[in-house]
This record gives structure tokens, C-alpha cells and sequence, in this order.
């Protein structure tokens, strides 16, 4: 009697945590994403966000939120289908009118910033744990922008700089890559749009970014970037490129083509994902399958007792 108890007992307690493990495994699929760099504020003040969580200007929005931005890939609004400017009011940009991430919103002249040089190449990191598909548009506050006022739709151009569709996931974010304006100085924000094709969901993020007054930029990170997930080789980023006015052949057999913005800034061009699962998500499995393993191997043993 007192071996069945124990051989019922260790068959529980494997099978317990073989689900456990199962749906820990299964969790990435609920996760998405957000820029790492340039660094997003929800990334930069999230506990990952290594030294720039600790700034100023983040203990300020933690404090303003009530919480830390623990959940720093789920800033998602559910059925905006593109009416982004009706649904998220003037003020909550950056929080997409989201009360768990209201503290986004505060109005000041220093969160944690990336260097970018005016007129130069931009390739965004958007760490991401699940391939979703959609379309990423990327916006530069204007000339004259004011980082010390709430951050409104009008501070915004009407059209992207940068739109690209279906980059590919890889090494866990996508890149996304773009010619910056040229016409920038100083404090600004770069305001990132992804709208799903796979979910009805919009994500929305701002970074914050910093161009020289007078001279030349150097190439710099936040503190917060260095923490972003690695990504050793960012092959496959989706290049820039003036538009003809019209796709190329190629350009249509792919079903994507570059577009021109209001300032002929050139337009990203857009490519297709992969649909794989991410590595974490992958990682997750294999160690559930270990746990399975080995709780049908403990059962055996007792059995032979």
C-alpha cells in the first residue's frame, strides 16, 4: 500500500510539473514587443532597463503609475483598425490612453535618450518574443517640438518617415531600417506605430532622442540599450529607399513597394516574416519536454520497487 501511494505521488507530482512547465513554455505567446533601440520609455523604466531605470525620469513615471512597467511588451489597444488620431487622445501617446502606463505621459526634458545624427541611418530594434504580422510606422516629432508639454498628435507629421510591413523576426526583434530627416536639432521623440495584420491589436511607443545642435553627432546608447536582447547580427533589416511612384516587378511579386513621405523622406521598404516561433518560446518546450522525461523515468523506478 505504501509503494502505490508513493508511485501515485511521484506520478502526480511529474505530471504537475510537466504542466506547469507546459504553460510556462506557452507564455511568449501571450508577450509582443517594443523598441530597445532607440530605447522606448516603457523598456528604459521597466526592470530590464538596466541603469535608466533608476533615472529620474523613470522613478517619476513609476511613481506616476503605481507600479513598475513590468509588462513593458503588452502596451496594446485592441480595435483602432488605423484611427489612431480619433482613439488616442492629444496627451496619452505615448501610454495609448492606457491607465497601467500612464506615467509614459509625463511631459519632461529628461528621459533616457538615444544620440541620432540628423540625416543618418536609423536601424530600429523592436525586441519582440512572438512573430506577429503588421505594419510598423515610425514618426519624428517636428521641428520646434517642446519635450516639456504633453506629447500631442499635432507635434506629430502627418506621415511617417519610415513604413514597413512584415519584417522578419529575427534573433528575437525586428529591424527596422530608415533614412533619418534632416532637419532635426535637439530634443525629440520617435513615435512608433504597429499596427497587427495577425491580431487586432495596435502597439504604441515613444523613444526619446537627442540630435546635435551644431557639429556632428557621435554614435551613442543609453544605458538602457546595452540591456536590450542580443542581436548579434542584424542581417535581413529592411533597407530605405526613394520611391519611383509606381512598384517594380519584384516589388509586386514580394506585394510590397517603398513609399514616399510628405517631406520625401525616403520610405523603408517593407518585407515578409517569418512565422516561426522565437527562441524563447522554443527554449521553453525543450526544457518541458526534459521535465516529462524525466518524471517517466522516476515513475519506472518506483515500479520496480
Amino acid at each position: 500500500m505504501t509503494r502505490m501511494t508513493a508511485r501515485l505521488s511521484a506520478t502526480a507530482s511529474a505530471a504537475a510539473a510537466s504542466l506547469l512547465l507546459l504553460t510556462w513554455a506557452a507564455g511568449p505567446a501571450q508577450a509582443h514587443g517594443a523598441p530597445t533601440d532607440p530605447v522606448s520609455r516603457v523598456y528604459a523604466c521597466s526592470p530590464e532597463g538596466g541603469t535608466a531605470n533608476r533615472s529620474a525620469a523613470c522613478r517619476a513615471a513609476i511613481a506616476a503609475n503605481g507600479a513598475p512597467f513590468t509588462a513593458w511588451d503588452n502596451l496594446r489597444v485592441s480595435g483602432v483598425a488605423g484611427r489612431d488620431r480619433q482613439v488616442i487622445p492629444d496627451g496619452r501617446l505615448c501610454s495609448g490612453n492606457l491607465p497601467a502606463y500612464r506615467g509614459l505621459d509625463l511631459a519632461r526634458r529628461d528621459w533616457p535618450a538615444t544620440r541620432l545624427t540628423p540625416g543618418g541611418r536609423l536601424t530600429m530594434t523592436y525586441a519582440s518574443t512572438i512573430a506577429h504580422t503588421g505594419t510598423f510606422r515610425l514618426y519624428l516629432t517636428k521641428p520646434g517640438y517642446d519635450p516639456a508639454k504633453p506629447l500631442k498628435w499635432s507635434d506629430l507629421p502627418t506621415r511617417p518617415f519610415a513604413e514597413v510591413t512584415d519584417p522578419p523576426l529575427t534573433n528575437g526583434a525586428y529591424h527596422i531600417g530608415a533614412a533619418l530627416p534632416k532637419d532635426r536639432t535637439g530634443r525629440q521623440v520617435l513615435y512608433t506605430i504597429w499596427q497587427n495584420s495577425s491580431t487586432p491589436d495596435t502597439y504604441y511607443s515613444c523613444s526619446d532622442v537627442e540630435f546635435p545642435r551644431t557639429g556632428a553627432a557621435r554614435p551613442a546608447r543609453t544605458a538602457a540599450a546595452s540591456h536590450a536582447p542580443a542581436s548579434p547580427r542584424p542581417a535581413r533589416t529592411a533597407t530605405a529607399r526613394p520611391s519611383t511612384g509606381s512598384p517594380t516587378a519584384a516589388e509586386k511579386k514580394s506585394g510590397s513597394a517603398a513609399t514616399a513621405t510628405g517631406d520625401s523622406t525616403p520610405v523603408a521598404e517593407a518585407t515578409r516574416a517569418d512565422t516561426g516561433p522565437s527562441a524563447p518560446l522554443l527554449a521553453g518546450g525543450a526544457a518541458a519536454v526534459l521535465v516529462l522525461t524525466g518524471g517517466a523515468t522516476l515513475v519506472l523506478r518506483l515500479r520496480r520497487r
